[in-house]
């Protein structure tokens, strides 16, 4: 995949990772940020996977972004992101740590990966929404375990089971061929390493720190302030910073 512009759909998975209640809060903004920048750039965004808890924030979500040269624009948001800040339910004022990770996968066009069926295993199961309850009453949603690499997607957002094991197969068949790209560039470099780890706190690729109004990519090490503004979609700011340093 050298031809980065020509790619027009990508896979984006946000987890939570350290911080609890307040790391899916802020999983929840960065979903809201990448959806207002896809937005502004007439690009189709669709979630395809979600796991909400109980004060509206995501434990991990799963969206596809379909739009013009999207990979090339979005490539460099994959890694953990750090977040400093006073959660709205900490009454002492004081200042908590949150990482939330990013993935950012290129999507193929058509299946390119075959996939041996004795190697897949299929699950079926009800579609849930906030706090878990099933919003489907039929046994809908799908999840994939493909056994040689452990890799587990599922999907439950379509109507149907074959929408949702569609979308499942491609959210795998993505995950299967990043993979493969980072064992040909670990042949490479034995140091190169996957957009997400252990989402620990060091492994931060960016800090939002609320209380200086501050957020630093550690990669270019550049700083810019008006967090919320940049939250609100305003994300070109960063986007043509690293256009101009790469």
């Amino acid at each position: 995949m050298n031809n980065t512009g020509s790619i027009s759909s990508i896979i984006v998975e946000i987890r939570a990772g350290t911080g609890g209640e307040e790391a899916a809060l802020f999983a929840k903004q960065l979903f809201r940020m990448y959806s207002r920048y896809a937005l502004k750039k007439n690009w189709l965004c669709q979630i395809l996977d979600s796991n909400e808890t109980g004060l509206n924030g995501f434990k991990q979500v799963v969206f596809k972004i379909k739009g013009e040269n999207v990979y090339a624009e979005m490539k460099q948001e994959g890694g953990v992101h750090r977040v400093q800040r006073i959660p709205k339910t900490e009454k002492s004022s004081r200042i908590h740590t949150s990482t939330i990770s990013v993935a950012v996968l290129p999507m193929p066009e058509s299946f390119q990966t075959n996939l041996n069926p004795s190697d897949i295993k299929m699950d079926v199961f009800k579609s849930s929404g906030p706090g878990g309850q099933n919003v489907n009453k039929r046994e809908s949603a799908i999840r994939i375990t493909h056994l040689p690499t452990g890799i587990v997607v599922s999907s439950q957002t379509a109507r149907n089971l074959e929408e949702n094991k569609k979308t499942a197969l491609s959210i795998l068949q993505a995950k299967l061929l990043e993979k493969e790209k980072i064992q040909r560039e670990n042949q490479i470099s034995a140091e190169r390493r996957t957009q997400i780890g252990s989402a620990d706190r060091s492994e931060k690729i960016r800090t939002y720190n609320f209380p200086q109004d501050r957020i630093t990519d550690h990669r270019i090490k550049k700083s810019w302030g008006n967090i919320e503004k940049i939250l609100d979609g305003n994300l070109e700011v960063i986007i043509n910073k690293f256009h101009l340093e790469n």
